[in-house]
């Protein structure tokens, strides 16, 4: 299939070359969309760089940091316009592993989305604190129970997406334009009887730079699992 993975990035400049790099070893088919937002460390500039080195590679340019999920949405908007078969949302960190890419382009043949999972086949996290672990396995057990979403890692953020399944979704009724938009997705997706399977995949700790999590994400995210189960926002 004619695949392009969506990198958001904000200050990732450690990070965004050798990430590219070992994509293109991995999957030279696949094409790369990196949407930056404003980074103030220059991660953009460096993202032109690659782009006028590599065909495969495009850049989006946005004028602020307005959240995760919206990066993702506006990228969604470019690709689907286009005829990009699927989409693979990745982190920009290392801590989605560039070796599952081919997995993903496999089964994405047989189903409509691919979710690299973390907590399919018991807890497969390297170098994260006791509480962010925590925290996160407690997440997933609460939008499960709340939302019915059946998926082990309803939070991951690396996936594999088939263009007809996203071009069910109206993006800019979302409830999120932030971390949370990852579940709000499959849950959208979920609701319209997609045929979505997880694999299992190791995740570990961002190799560079800061990470981005916050109180304020954490908070957006609980209200956001109400909005879905309450509201039936789908």
């Amino acid at each position: 299939m004619k695949a392009t993975v969506v990198i958001p990035t904000y200050n990732e400049k450690d990070n965004i070359s050798l990430l590219v790099k070992q994509i293109l070893n991995t999957a030279p088919q696949i094409n790369i969309l990196i949407v930056d937002d404003n980074s103030p460390d220059g991660t953009g500039l460096i993202a032109d760089k690659l782009a006028s080195d590599n065909p495969e590679i495009k850049v989006l340019h946005r004028p602020s940091k307005e959240g995760l999920g919206r990066a993702y949405a506006a990228a969604f908007k470019i690709l689907l316009s286009s005829s990009v078969e699927c989409i693979i949302t990745m982190d920009a960190d290392f801590s989605h592993d560039p070796a599952i890419l081919p997995y993903f382009l496999k089964e994405i043949e047989k189903h409509d989305i691919i979710i690299g999972s973390r907590y399919i086949k018991g807890i497969s996290v390297l170098n994260w604190p006791l509480s962010r672990l925590v925290l996160s396995i407690l997440a997933n057990k609460f939008i499960r129970f709340t939302t019915g979403l059946p998926l082990k890692d309803c939070t991951s953020g690396f996936g594999c997406y088939r263009r007809q399944a996203l071009q069910q979704l109206d993006f800019k009724n979302f409830a999120s334009g932030s971390y949370a938009f990852l579940f709000e997705l499959k849950y959208k997706l979920f609701k319209k009887s997609f045929d979505i399977i997880e694999i299992p995949i190791i995740f570990t700790e961002r190799r560079a730079g800061q990470p981005k999590m916050s109180w304020k994400i954490i908070s957006e995210a609980f209200f956001t699992v109400f909005k879905l189960r309450f509201l039936k926002i789908y």
